[in-house]
This record gives structure tokens, C-alpha cells and sequence, in this order.
């Protein structure tokens, strides 16, 4: 692992990484944070995974949809990293995890009223039904139970 961090930080020095519990890319303090607990390949592909992030800039999302295409615009920069380190990153392992992200999205998508498959509205703040005109909104943390709940979300009558 320190080796990658070494390669990766001579080619992009102005890259900061910091050990950390997980994996994961901070725009707000610029580092990548990463963790040794993990199986080494995997560890390796996480790092790269989020060194994608950081040099493609990533910060905040808007719309759900968009959080899985900054995902798999990483993958994609990992996987030009690993090739400039002569590595190959399993694609397997890639779609299991934009796995995680579109079963994230397909449950927050789904209507609690009538189960319908639906998109983000109204400038991505809540969820709306074209069946039967329910609106839900869902948290903001993609690290926790996909919740939607129709408090506090205005309801358009549809007449």
C-alpha cells in the first residue's frame, strides 16, 4: 500500500493521502483517506478508486442519479491509474460496487405509496410519483438505510 501511495504521490504531489478507518475521498479538506484493514488487492483498488475522485475534482452531488455517474467516472480514472502502474483493476469488483450505489438508488426511487419506479423532481430536493402524485423526500447520506418519508414535502393535487 505505501508503495502505491508513494508512486501516486510523486506523479500528483499536490495529492495529500491520510490513514484512516475507510476509504474515502474528502473534498472539503482535499485528502484521501485510506485504510490498511482491508484485503490488499482490494485495498490497492480502493485507494486508486479514490484518487480518481480527487483528480477529477469531485465534490458534492445533487441528484442521486449523479452520485452513480461521479462513481463511475472513478472507477474509470482508477482503472488509467492502474494501467500507469502496471495493474489491472477486476471488473468484477468494479460493478459490485456501482452495485451497492444502484440498489441505493433503486430503493430510494420506489414509491412508498404504490411502489412505482420514479426519478428525483423539483430540482432533486424529493422524489415524485407519476402514478399517484406522491412525493417523498430521502436523506442526504448515501451511508445510511435508504429512508423516504412524505412529512414535510408538499403535496401537488392533481385534479
Amino acid at each position: 500500500m505505501q508503495d502505491a501511495i508513494n508512486a501516486l504521490s510523486v506523479k500528483h504531489p499536490s495529492l495529500k493521502f491520510v490513514q484512516g478507518k475507510s476509504f474515502y475521498w474528502s473534498p472539503e479538506t482535499s485528502e484521501i483517506f485510506y485504510s490498511t484493514q482491508k484485503n490488499q488487492r482490494e485495498a490497492l483498488w480502493s485507494l486508486l478508486h479514490e484518487t480518481g475522485h480527487a483528480l477529477l475534482n469531485h465534490t458534492i452531488y445533487k441528484a442521486d442519479f449523479e452520485l452513480l455517474s461521479l462513481e463511475l467516472a472513478a472507477w474509470e480514472k482508477a482503472k488509467e491509474l492502474a494501467t500507469d502502474m502496471n495493474l489491472q483493476i477486476s471488473q468484477d469488483h468494479i460493478e459490485d460496487c456501482l452495485d451497492t450505489y444502484r440498489d441505493w438508488l433503486h430503493k430510494r426511487s420506489i414509491c412508498p405509496t404504490c411502489n412505482t419506479k420514479c426519478l428525483q423532481q423539483d430540482n432533486h430536493k424529493f422524489y415524485s410519483c407519476f402514478n399517484c402524485h406522491t412525493k417523498w423526500g430521502v436523506s442526504t447520506s448515501r451511508f445510511c438505510r435508504a429512508y423516504r418519508s412524505t412529512k414535510n414535502i408538499p403535496q401537488k393535487i392533481v385534479v
